[in-house]
């Protein structure tokens, strides 16, 4: 019997949530999940997990018995990885979730050239805005453009982006352009990202946060195509520079009131469990990022 795999399969257990997500990313079933564990707590002879049809909940011996195992695992992938290591290259598959439109625009030709550095490295990545658990979900790291609220990750920050408010030049032709945020509140119109607020936060001449009354005409998931319609003249948008910097570099959109703008700063991050340990590859993986984007990164627009 493998007391290591005994270990790891608890430790996927309480990490996933449940027997049938544990057993959904070992790749078995979950009758033999729920066997392993039944055998397990029967050699230690102590109850690990309080069980119901639907939940399960760590006892204290269970929660004391998880961090020693978690403690044990790191050791010995440390010691494996450093054998590894000896060898130089990098192997292995990562599981990455980033945002959609950045991971497509942005992260996809980073991981790109990293192959053609490490060709033995594999890639799995989940393009989506909404943020997923990554310990329920499996994943190894993702990429995360926020303030960073979530305490239980580790996280490293790669770049930064700035969100600009900009229009197409028809646009601010026909409607006039804004020169304070109270103008917003005459006759313009914006288009909305279906995740952002419903407001947005601006600064008066005073310096005074003000909200202005400006009603959505669009709103949608993605970044992209809210941008071809404010280059088709749609209305205002609120965009990262990441994804409208080459819009306005080629005149297509006018940046406006940028110095009234709240927060119009966030960090790009490298985010992982605390609670894993973090593979070589991985480690490698986040330098390669921090370098390739850097402290000022190419899409970063002149002040």
């Amino acid at each position: 019997m493998n007391q290591l795999e005994d270990m790891q399969t608890f430790v996927r257990i309480v990490d996933a949530g449940s027997m049938t997500k544990a057993a959904e990313q070992l790749g078995t079933v979950k009758s033999a999940v729920s066997k392993r564990l039944a055998i397990l707590e029967k050699r230690l002879g102590v109850t690990l997990l309080t069980r119901t049809t639907r939940t399960h909940t760590l006892t204290e011996t269970g929660r004391s018995y998880y961090q020693q195992c978690v403690q044990i695992i790191d050791q010995v992938t440390e010691v494996e990885s450093g054998l590894r290591q000896q060898n130089s290259e990098l192997t292995g598959r990562i599981r990455i979730a980033s945002p959609l439109s950045f991971g497509l625009t942005h992260l996809a030709p980073a991981l790109r050239r990293f192959t053609e550095i490490n060709p033995e490295v594999e890639f799995d990545i989940d393009f989506n805005d909404r943020r997923a658990d990554l310990v329920e979900a499996g994943f190894d790291l993702a990429v995360r453009i926020s303030s960073l609220t979530d305490s239980t990750l580790m996280a490293r920050r790669l770049t930064v982006v700035k969100n600009v408010l900009c229009a197409s030049p028809s646009y601010l032709a026909s409607h006039g352009t804004p020169l304070t945020a109270q103008d917003l509140d005459n006759g313009h119109v914006r288009l909305k990202y279906t995740l952002s607020p419903e407001k947005w936060q601006m600064l008066d001449a005073s310096g005074n946060k003000v909200s202005p009354r400006i009603s959505s005409v669009l709103s949608a998931n993605n970044g992209d195509f809210l941008l071809e319609e404010a280059i088709n003249g749609r209305g205002l948008v609120f965009s990262p520079d990441f994804l409208c910097y080459k819009a306005i570099k080629l005149g297509l959109l006018v940046p406006i009131l940028a110095d009234q703008l709240v927060q119009n700063n966030n960090g790009v991050y490298a985010v992982y469990p605390q609670t894993r340990h973090l593979p070589l590859r991985v480690r490698s993986l986040i330098d390669y990022l921090a370098v390739y984007y850097g402290e000022t990164p190419y899409w970063q627009l002149p002040a």
